[in-house]
């Protein structure tokens, strides 16, 4: 018996497949304080997402005319997907990393899984375990310890700017979005999803880079700002986006959501490899806080699936498992 390629096996587990979304969208957020003086926010987004939906839709357009009626019985779902992941977030995000750090810019994100809880209870009627509790809470304080350096004054002398209430709306946005991939549409095709997504997105976001268009704001067409357009329309992009549909599929939004923990200190992980900064006990520190936190979350996770089998049910699979 051979072993399965590393893809499908990380394909096949869904705590694995949630590890690859932070890690991309990591350089998306390191790229994106990059580009701010050189690619405005609209135009970074819009054309993000206009290459990644010529990059997809040879694969994804095919199968969206297949399913087509589907997607005319779910179209202000899918509208809802769009808007809020492809339309919103993203931009939301170029936009405040033009006024705010980086620092307080992952600071305010890290209320993102806090928010997506908050919202199942509301919209799902999900509400977590004292132990799920826990684990939320300590990835939190592994985020925490990150970003202020192990050191109580570096938060202390945080000033909230202008960007964070922007960067919140964008927090809010992913939010809405990760708790309404709860209510996709049964048997839509993954890739014809994200196709839907991409193209509705950059709708709702047209208008917008329009009027910032109208405004002066140009960018220049060099390779420089070609290669960071490409680089976040094919991997913080298709691949990310197509990962954490499948995870939050899986396991649902309160899970994954533990997984945007991870992002800081990816970050910070890259800014060493690309950026030459120093690795610090904080980093290694935080990490252990926030993978700990993340076992507590999907371990309840496990155990409630466990238990929701009766005695009578369990024994009926193990026999069809036999058969």
């Amino acid at each position: 018996m051979t072993n399965a390629p590393p893809l499908r096996q990380l394909l096949a587990s869904p705590y694995l497949l949630l590890l690859v979304p932070p890690l991309l969208w990591a350089g998306n957020t390191i790229l994106g304080r990059i580009a701010a003086d050189a690619i405005p926010p609209l135009a970074l987004s819009f054309w993000r997402w206009m290459l990644a939906l010529l990059i997809v839709a040879p694969i994804g357009l095919p199968r969206v005319l297949a399913q087509r009626e589907a997607v005319r019985r779910h179209w202000l779902t899918l509208l809802l997907f769009g808007a809020t992941s492809v339309g919103a977030y993203n931009t939301f995000l170029y936009i405040a990393l033009h006024s705010t750090t980086a620092i307080n810019a992952m600071l305010v994100n890290s209320a993102m899984p806090v928010l997506i809880v908050a919202l199942s209870w509301l919209w799902l009627g999900e509400a977590l375990s004292l132990r799920q509790w826990g684990g939320v809470l300590l990835s939190l304080s592994g985020v925490v310890l990150v970003i202020t350096q192990g050191q109580w004054s570096v938060l202390m002398a945080l000033e909230l700017r202008q960007g964070d209430l922007v960067m919140l709306l964008a927090a809010a946005a992913w939010a809405i979005y990760s708790v309404a991939l709860k209510r996709k549409p049964t048997g839509l095709d993954p890739m014809a999803l994200l196709t839907l997504q991409i193209a509705t997105g950059l709708l709702v976001l047209l208008p917008f880079y329009l009027w910032e268009l109208s405004s002066g704001a140009r960018f220049e067409t060099n390779l420089s700002n070609l290669g960071i357009i490409a680089y976040v329309a094919v991997f913080p992009s298709l691949l990310a986006y197509y990962f954490w549909n499948r995870g939050v599929g899986a396991l649902g939004a309160n899970v994954a959501g533990q997984y945007i923990y991870l992002l800081p200190v990816f970050t910070a992980v890259l800014a060493v490899l690309l950026l030459g900064e120093t690795f610090g006990w904080y980093h290694g520190a935080g990490l252990g806080l926030i993978f700990i936190g993340i076992w507590i979350a999907t371990l309840s996770k496990k155990a409630k699936k466990g238990k929701s089998l009766s005695p009578s049910n369990a024994l009926q699979a193990k026999k069809r498992g036999v058969e």
